[in-house]
């Protein structure tokens, strides 16, 4: 009878610490377009990119994704440097749908699926995240080359202008 006692306290031990340590990303009572367009007029005036990541806390790549960009200091900085980041929830609570639609459809590609907004609200770009994997998780190097490429300064003409040099 001690053991199964032991047994039973040592897994709700567990079970707490997991709940304790596991965050919410995604929030399906969030007014996702309120959020977007409050992120657009705050990239905007910072000079960013919004950075889109739909998908939902039931879904393990979602959850490895935020795990890895918020963990590799690299990343995190990149990313926070150049994107306001919205986490829009798609669950059964609320599956953001008339937004979705207004997006392009992304969910077709699957979860998480990334969008790239510039300050003024356009899209400019939807990513597929199946892309960005190596193995049971996603490729550093890939998602900083994703990053790289829809950061303002890749899509500013003065970028490519060349310096004449005396």
């Amino acid at each position: 009878m001690k053991k199964i006692l032991l047994i039973a306290a040592i897994i709700a031990t567990i079970n707490v610490a997991r709940a304790q340590t596991t965050t919410t990303l995604y929030h399906p009572e969030a007014d996702a377009k309120a959020e977007i367009a409050a992120s657009v007029k705050k990239a905007a005036a910072e000079h960013k990119n919004v950075l889109l990541q739909i998908g939902g806390n039931w879904c393990s790549w979602c959850l490895r994704f935020n795990g890895l960009v918020t963990s590799t200091d690299s990343l995190n900085t990149y990313m926070n440097s150049n994107y306001e980041v919205v986490h829009v929830n798609y669950s059964k609570e609320n599956m953001n749908e008339k937004l979705l639609a207004e997006l392009g459809f992304p969910q077709r590609f699957g979860f998480p699926v990334f969008i790239i907004l510039d300050g003024k609200g356009n899209r400019l770009h939807t990513q597929n995240s199946a892309y960005l994997e190596q193995g049971k998780g996603y490729s550093k190097e890939k998602v900083l080359e994703f990053f790289q490429n829809w950061a303002p300064a890749a899509l500013d003409p003065k970028s490519y202008i060349e310096t004449k040099t005396k």
